[in-house]
């Protein structure tokens, strides 16, 4: 079964639901379909197009903080499991997670400080910043945002998704 992105009342991205899920919430009239497929869900009375993107018709509140618990995993979907030093994308076994300024120079495991790295450069920049080491990190590293909780969980989302979430591409 196909996922659906669902957005609030003000557009923006809420979470990602089961395509069945979001034939409730339509058939309720709790939402409207914003994109949709080619194909067509049809029943005895009636037929639908196959929903990509709805939008829910009254706004629901979102907590602006949420908690994103720091882990190896956590870290590599922010960073889409892509090395921030040369950009490869090995498999999961040949990343590891990087501590920008070395901990035996007082670097903390911090959103800010932690960044994905393959093997290769996380052995070429050892206990060295990343100016001593002259790599330079393709992205800054920040704790995930709400926007970016939506495309993490679900990275294997569909095009059309990529005009409700800008902020997704890095």
């Amino acid at each position: 079964m196909s996922s659906v992105l669902v957005l609030n009342a003000t557009y923006e991205p809420l979470s990602v639901v089961s395509l069945r899920r979001a034939i409730v919430l339509l058939l309720k009239d709790k939402a409207e379909i914003l994109e949709a497929a080619d194909q067509r869900i049809r029943s005895a009375s009636m037929s639908l197009p196959v929903p990509l993107v709805i939008r829910l018709v009254y706004y629901v509140r979102v907590p602006h903080r949420l908690n994103i618990p720091l882990s190896r995993r956590t870290i590599m979907v922010r960073d889409n499991y892509t090395c921030q030093y040369c950009g490869a994308q090995p498999v999961k076994a040949n990343l590891t997670i990087d501590h920008v300024i070395p901990r035996m120079r007082g670097g903390e495991s911090t959103w800010q400080n932690l960044v994905c790295a393959c093997k290769t450069c996380n052995l070429r920049k050892a206990a060295k910043t990343p100016e001593e080491a002259n790599m330079h990190l393709r992205t800054k590293p920040e704790r995930p945002q709400y926007l970016a909780v939506v495309v993490l969980a679900h990275t294997g989302g569909h095009e059309t998704w990529a005009k409700y979430m800008p902020d997704a591409a890095r």
